[in-house]
């Protein structure tokens, strides 16, 4: 007979909460760093629905749907539950707010792993008329502020260490290629939303990655960045990951100085990824264009599509501000100021079976 598998104990069980009592004072207390911290930046914090028209739309994001039903029978609304506050929290901009921030819970399906949960917490936050590099500064300030509220004088995970309060490093995509891959990224982008796989899964191929069939360009980077990039970022001080080439990055602005990259960084401590940034897009028409195209591959990929947001396409088309805006995910920084190797071991409850 197999070995049985003990039960594990209900998330509620006086023994198993007592467990995860100090990670959720941990959480208490960034959580109150993290609000002084956008109130002394003069920021606005806003509260947006969790349904909504398009839940977001990354075509490798799978999200959840439900139905909104009125008191006739035909009155009837196909909604998802967001993967992002994303669409509300521009509107919000293009209504005259500046400075707004918001931490949501957030839902993403097929994503169980010991950093992911179905229904998390998502730090987000936008500045109009502010660069997306000076969101870097934001979250230098703001995780050492979260570190200090913790306690905490470095964070160590899954057997590296990381100090936020040294100088933290910025790396290009490019750079980051060259140093870990030996790759150079660039010489096989094209500058167009779906590049040639070819001369990339050459390169792949020599460096022991062996590309799949049908596999995209976008998809051997996602492999590179996964097996040689990412377990590197983020050692000894946090790692600013900048300049990702434009087809992966739907809602960011094109860098003037060279539009085949894009403005947008992600931040990673002891190799674990931490946020997202953008300059966004501000264009309704590119913006149209770029969420049909990412429809159009989920369509082939997954067999769906979600519907596009009408009304925040009308939202850019009236006149969305120039602006930077970036998502966190305030469990996995909360996983870092505890020490919790889990992030179930960082949450009041996790969701009912999962």
């Amino acid at each position: 007979m197999p070995p049985v598998t003990p039960a594990r104990s209900p998330s509620w069980a006086p023994k198993s909460f007592a467990r995860r009592r100090p990670n959720l004072a941990v959480r208490g207390r960034v959580l109150g760093a993290v609000r002084r911290f956008f109130e002394e930046n003069a920021f606005l914090e806003v509260d947006t629905p969790a349904l909504q028209v398009s839940p977001g739309m990354e075509p490798h994001l799978q999200a959840f749907a439900t139905e909104l039903v009125g008191p006739h029978p035909d009155d009837r609304l196909r909604l998802h539950l967001h993967t992002s506050p994303e669409f509300a929290m521009k509107k919000l901009l293009v209504a005259g707010l500046p400075r707004i921030y918001q931490i949501a819970h957030v839902f993403r399906n097929g994503e169980r792993s010991a950093t992911h949960a179905p229904e998390f917490s998502m730090l987000e936050w936008y500045r109009a008329g502010e660069g997306y590099r000076t969101l870097i500064r934001d979250c230098e300030d703001l995780v050492r502020e979260a570190a200090i509220a913790a306690g905490r004088t470095r964070f160590d995970f899954r057997g590296m260490t990381c100090d936020p309060f040294k100088e933290w490093r910025v790396l290009t995509v490019q750079d980051a290629f060259r140093e870990y891959a030996g790759i150079d990224l660039l010489e096989t982008f094209d500058g167009s939303h779906d590049p040639d796989p070819a001369p990339l899964a050459a390169m792949a191929g020599r460096i022991g990655i062996a590309p799949h069939d049908g596999d995209r360009w976008e998809d051997i980077v996602f492999r590179i960045m996964f097996d040689r990039i990412e377990p590197h970022l983020g050692a000894g001080v946090p790692c600013v990951l900048t300049d990702y080439p434009v087809c992966m990055a739907a809602l960011s602005r094109p860098k003037p100085e060279d539009p085949r990259l894009a403005e947008r960084f992600e931040l990673y401590a002891c190799g674990l990824e931490l946020a997202n940034a953008f300059g966004e897009l501000t264009d309704a028409r590119a913006q149209r264009a770029r969420f049909e195209a990412d429809m159009d591959l989920k369509e082939r990929i997954y067999g769906d599509r979600f519907p596009v947001d009408e009304d925040f396409l009308a939202a850019l088309e009236h006149g969305m501000p120039e602006c930077s805006g970036i998502a966190l995910g305030f469990d996995r920084l909360v996983m870092l100021c505890s020490g919790a190797e889990r992030i179930d071991e960082v949450l009041w409850l996790p969701v009912a079976g999962a």
